[in-house]
């Protein structure tokens, strides 16, 4: 990516190979780099205002904006009568899989490297929770990071990844989507949800996470084989934070690509999760 960015400090990269030498260019600075972001987040109270990075108020217009978009996406690629199957990627405590996905697919296996916030999601999925049902249950509790995970053949439906993916490096997020192709069913997607950058790209040196451009996930997209087919701004978020956009992606080439016109947003970096 030649596109220049700045760090939390203001300090600024002529491009993204530049930072990522500085901070993963070798083994030893790779694994730092992750420890760091795990370490960050072990720090951090197993909450929903938690996880939100003190934004507790995200939560309802972040679920309602994912269900209008997972809607859509159903009525378009999926009929009626199928047995549904979701991977929530960087699930935390469970907060998406309870509020969203497990009101809508048959089986939610949850990923995330932070034991506390997977203890946390394991109590509020458990069965007999009024929430949880034989046809609509929290499955498998992964408690791997999302760079080592490679899921199971033909398993889901969908694979939503949410703020999350700036934690990996370029070469591991393409890494983990070419892995991760397999794991989806015929017809299946991925959903992308993550903070936009209005330009390069923002590195947060506190949780060693990166926040990238639209232009930069369209070309990491490009490099991992797959195909945008829908997108959309989410809508209803406090003033501050950065702007939020969902991806759609497929294997296949979309027969029509879905284009949605977004308003660039100037907002302060705020990384949350």
């Amino acid at each position: 990516m030649e596109v220049g960015g700045l760090d939390s400090d203001g300090h600024e990269f002529r491009n993204a190979d530049e930072m990522w030498r500085e901070h993963a260019g070798d083994q030893h600075l790779k694994t730092q780099w992750y420890h760091d972001g795990v370490a960050y987040w072990q720090g951090v109270e197993a909450s929903v205002d938690g996880v939100l990075g003190g934004f507790g108020r995200v939560n309802e217009p972040d679920i309602k904006g994912s269900e209008s978009f997972l809607n859509a996406l159903f009525a378009e690629r999926f009929q009626s009568n199928r047995h549904l199957v979701a991977l929530d990627c960087g699930s935390g405590i469970g907060r998406i899989a309870k509020n969203l996905l497990i009101k809508v697919f048959n089986e939610v296996d949850l990923l995330e490297p932070v034991p506390h916030f997977l203890d946390a999601a394991r109590e509020s999925l458990a069965p007999g929770n009024h929430i949880v049902s034989d046809m609509h249950k929290a499955t498998n509790f992964y408690c791997i990071p999302l760079q080592e995970f490679t899921p199971n053949a033909a398993r889901y439906d969908v694979i939503w990844v949410q703020w999350c993916i700036g934690h990996l490096t370029d070469d591991d997020f393409i890494s983990f989507f070419k892995r991760a192709k397999i794991g989806l069913k015929p017809g299946g997607f991925f959903v992308l949800k993550e903070n936009v950058a209005r330009s390069g790209f923002v590195l947060d040196k506190e949780d060693r996470s990166i926040t990238r451009s639209d232009l930069y996930f369209k070309e990491l997209f490009s490099r991992c084989g797959l195909h945008l087919y829908k997108s959309k701004d989410q809508k209803g978020l406090p003033e501050g934070l950065f702007a939020v956009r969902m991806y759609a992606l497929t294997t296949d080439m979309p027969k029509k690509i879905h284009k949605t016109r977004s308003k660039v947003q100037v907002n302060r970096p705020c990384i949350i999760k």
